[in-house]
């Protein structure tokens, strides 16, 4: 029982981790429209990403800011998280 495996040139793995990268489109949305399988589009996204690396924009300085905030809101989740638990030991039990 052996299928026939699909090959895909460079160009086309490249065009269609262009869609996900340079237009911001959902993974799952783009491997649906092009008939494929999800993974496969995330590890040519993930290689086109490593491959054109340094041709990203640099973060605007509201951008860099939102950043920030976001990665502070980060790392104080699990803080409260624990607060919480501690708060109604109870409740654990129904989590």
């Amino acid at each position: 029982m052996s299928k026939n495996r699909r090959s895909f040139t460079p160009e086309y793995k490249d065009e269609a981790a262009k869609v996900v990268v340079e237009l911001s489109r959902p993974v799952a949305s783009v491997a649906r429209e092009f008939g494929l399988n999800e993974q496969t589009l995330r590890n040519w996204v993930n290689t086109y990403r490593k491959a054109h690396a340094g041709e990203e924009p640099p973060l605007s300085i509201s951008e860099r800011a939102r950043l920030r905030e976001l990665e502070k809101e980060v790392r104080e989740l699990p803080s409260s998280r624990s607060c919480r638990r501690v708060a109604n030991p109870a409740g654990a039990l129904f989590q």
